[in-house]
């Protein structure tokens, strides 16, 4: 065979391939399993973009609410800063409502890195609260008890169909993952107040602090390596900041009375200045 007739037979070859792909059977099966596929997976990806964006207002929220609260180390009415951060943790639990709605009738794990961020940084804001408030670690079982949502209405999709015909109770759980990532972020929030403290010339907060870290950090060391990956990764964090309160402790014990308080907490405002954001915000 010559080579223009081989180029021909090429040529014929992708003529008839186009001709078949151009005489596609509308009502083929292929087709139409194809098309569920492709409505499924954008209806997936709308869910999750729903959902990341609803995770980064709980995040925003959740922020704003841990800001609020280290006021309470320089401010005297302490029950109105407690007051206010209880209207602003209400409505992001009003927000993380919406990502139960979401979930209903889901697999949670099929969607869980799209809302993730933002619960653990409402663990952390909600345990700052139950510290400040009690001075005690909030529970898993306490957080989720207060993820119970009423839904009144009938609720439907946007293309008609209801999802739900009447009064029904929604739940959301956060995840023991989330949870003591949640609270390792805390360590950093009450490294900050700490500092914070004796600059406003609180002697005895930090000592309360460096209690609570500590039994924290044994609560953490017994998990270890054997609990997720990402928990582990939170450890050498948690004890950086255990390390700066037992430090500033360390001061005021052995250093307290050779510095005059005034001063003592001039040096410790100047520490809490130059603390490196990464850990103060942790």
């Amino acid at each position: 065979m010559s080579k223009q007739e081989g180029e021909g037979c090429v040529r014929k070859r992708k003529t008839d391939v186009q001709k078949s792909e151009d005489g596609i059977n509308p009502d083929s099966h292929v087709l139409a399993a194809f098309k569920v596929f492709q409505q499924e997976l954008d209806t997936k990806h709308d869910k999750h973009e729903r959902l990341v964006k609803i995770s980064r207002d709980v995040t925003i929220e959740s922020k704003r609410t841990i800001f609020l609260l280290h006021r309470v180390t320089s401010v005297p009415d302490v029950e109105e800063i407690l007051n206010e951060a209880d209207v602003k943790l209400d409505g992001v639990r009003q927000k993380i409502g919406q990502i139960a709605e979401e979930l209903r009738g889901e697999d949670l794990h099929q969607f869980h890195r799209a809302f993730t961020p933002g619960i653990q940084e409402y663990v952390e804001a909600v345990s700052f609260h139950h510290f400040i408030k009690h001075r005690t670690l909030i529970s898993l079982e306490e957080i989720n008890a207060r993820l119970v949502f009423m839904r009144d209405e009938q609720k439907t999709k946007g293309d008609g169909e209801v999802m739900w015909p009447g009064p029904c109770v929604l739940t959301f759980q956060v995840t023991p993952t989330d949870y003591l990532l949640g609270v390792a972020d805390l360590t950093g929030e009450l490294m900050r107040m700490c500092i914070t403290s004796v600059g406003n010339g609180d002697m005895d907060t930090p000592f309360q602090l460096s209690t609570f870290l500590r039994e924290i950090h044994d609560g953490f060391s017994y998990i270890g390596n054997t609990g997720p990956y990402e928990v582990s990764k939170k450890l050498h964090t948690l004890r950086q900041s255990l390390g700066k309160v037992e430090d500033a402790c360390y001061t005021l014990h052995v250093r307290g009375s050779e510095i005059p308080k005034h001063m003592l907490a001039d040096v410790f405002s100047s520490r809490a200045a130059h603390l490196d954001p990464d850990d103060t915000m942790a």
